[in-house]
């Protein structure tokens, strides 16, 4: 296969997807919740889910809570699932989760630096232990005693499980969307990240007025 057929391949999806029209009541069931609920549309992994209902009942309800409704503030469950999509390089993960990171109060020039594998500057101490667990539970399988420390004492026992479960459900995510090449929505181009299972460096904290220049 050449480069220029791999790539194109590599934009198409490996099952069907399926419209609203063409599910079965049960498909249909689940689809009308999940635009009717938080996320308000189904372009993830809940488009390879659905072609078994069960499976994909359990897992709009867990990817939910997840998302929305742990102990840990939007803009750190954001950041480490920004840090999973990367290790996985999932296009639409990012895509999408790069956008909610900002919003939830993540400095762009942060962002940026985990989507270009460059060492990110943080200002915010929680910032930078999240990364650093998400980084080192990514790359390693294990987190080390200060790293998940760090995490327990600010956020409890309940936040360092929440958290771990995080950095796991999203990678169940990344691989779903990667196995079965789930596209970006209609109209978005495929974003400037290597498709590789990339090494993320180490997180390290700065002042504020200096982030800038430390991300340039």
């Amino acid at each position: 296969m050449s480069i220029d057929e791999k790539k194109v391949s590599c934009h198409e999806p490996r099952i069907p997807l399926l419209s609203a029209d063409e599910m079965s009541p049960a498909q249909r069931q689940i689809y009308d919740q999940v635009v009717s609920g938080p996320r308000g549309q189904m372009i993830g992994p809940l488009r390879a889910a659905i072609h078994s209902p069960e499976l994909a009942a359990l897992w709009s309800e867990f990817g939910e809570f997840i998302r929305y409704r742990t102990c840990l503030p939007p803009r750190l469950n954001e950041l480490a699932i920004l840090v999973t999509a990367r290790r996985w390089t999932s296009q639409v993960e990012w895509w999408v989760h790069a956008r909610a990171c900002a919003a939830a109060g993540m400095p762009e020039t942060m962002i940026d630096a985990i989507g270009a594998k460059r060492a990110p500057v943080f200002t915010e101490e929680a910032d930078l232990e999240v990364y650093e667990f998400a980084r080192s539970l990514q790359q390693m399988g294990q987190v080390g005693q200060e790293t998940y420390n760090a995490i327990q004492r600010r956020w409890g026992t309940r936040g360092v499980v929440e958290l771990t479960a995080v950095i796991g459900y999203y990678t169940m995510v990344s691989i779903t969307l990667n196995a079965h090449r789930l596209p970006l929505p209609e109209g978005i181009d495929e974003l400037p990240l290597e498709s590789d299972l990339v090494i993320l460096p180490p997180g390290r904290l700065g002042a504020a007025s200096s982030v800038a220049a430390a991300q340039s």
